[in-house]
């Protein structure tokens, strides 16, 4: 296996730990397991021992799984790891959140848990992985992808966006901010410009995916939402509850947070003015976009730009 893929969610997820208590004493501590087949070490393709805690049987119930990936062909370590197959399968019927990373995807493919369902794995696996599994729909472009509560990443570098996903999920956006700036100084896309998110598998409410579709398509024009409501024939009330209740957030939220996002990206990426990004992702009124940004984001526009740009520098 390859060790960094263990060892950096478990990183992340106690840096986000400590962030979280020190907002708020009272919040209980995560239990963060290694588990393995046996309670014996098992030496990393790095030479690096790990020594699992529990045994696999000995977790009946738990919110995360993190498989990791596998160095060279990972047809061995399938055969010899049977048990994990079912108790995969036991826990993806309960509705825990498994995430793979690079070929570590084939475990849950092995399983027949990824059947019809979108997936991705390392760059370098892509035509056998296909071969394998022709019934999982691989998504070669995208760096990770979800069907439900399963998640695929294709690379370490993927794991880290996927787990600052996750934290956002288990705490909230601006811990999940605190963990990405401590591990990934370097500029970043967003979590949803590199994953393929199977929209179907997240709420049955077709008519609130069309409304997210919508907004995702006008989200730079001065958008009404009581106007929207109409447009997909109900009531702001309706509308309001049914939109919450599919995406668990309101349409102003999501809304919001298509708009930040878009202008986290134009920051990196162009040389536009404050001015000009706000009116790139709806915005006329500068104060208004700039409170925004640093309430959802806790820092300013301009510092935002300043340190996602930092390594931004050519050799020549």
């Amino acid at each position: 296996m390859l060790a960094t893929s263990a060892s950096l969610p478990l990183e992340m997820l106690k840096a986000a730990e400590n962030a979280a208590q020190v907002e708020s004493r009272q919040l209980a501590a995560l239990t963060i397991n290694t588990v393995g087949l046996e309670l014996q070490k098992v030496t990393t393709g790095a030479g690096f021992d790990l020594s699992p805690v529990k045994v696999i049987e000995d977790i009946e119930q738990t919110d995360i799984i993190f498989l990791p990936a596998l160095w060279r062909h990972p047809k061995p370590a399938l055969r010899k790891n049977k048990r994990l197959l079912k108790w995969l399968c036991h826990h993806q019927q309960r509705g825990t959140i498994i995430c793979s990373v690079g070929t570590g995807v084939c475990f849950l493919a092995e399983a027949g848990l990824l059947d019809d369902k979108p997936a991705t794995t390392h760059w370098y696996y892509f035509d056998q992985f296909q071969k394998d599994y022709p019934k999982v729909q691989l998504k070669r472009q995208y760096f990770i992808a979800q069907a439900g509560n399963l998640y695929s990443a294709a690379s370490v570098n993927s794991l880290a966006d996927l787990t600052v996903h996750l934290i956002q999920r288990i705490y909230n956006k601006h811990i999940a901010l605190h963990v990405e700036r401590h591990f990934s100084h370097e500029i970043r896309r967003s979590y949803k410009s590199i994953s393929f998110i199977d929209e179907q598998s997240n709420h049955p409410d077709e008519e609130i995916v069309q409304a997210q579709v919508w907004l995702t398509n006008h989200f730079n024009h001065n958008i009404i939402l009581s106007e929207v409501a109409k447009t997909f024939e109900m009531s702001v009330r309706s509308f309001n509850r049914r939109f919450k209740n599919a995406t668990g957030n309101t349409p102003l939220h999501y809304l919001q947070g298509i708009r930040i996002e878009t202008a986290k990206d134009l920051l990196k990426t162009s040389n536009l003015t404050l001015n000009e990004v706000a009116e790139q992702v709806g915005y006329q009124d500068l104060t208004h976009f700039n409170r925004l940004f640093k309430r959802l984001l806790n820092t300013s526009p301009n510092q935002y730009r300043t340190m996602v740009r930092a390594k931004l520098f050519s050799p020549e």
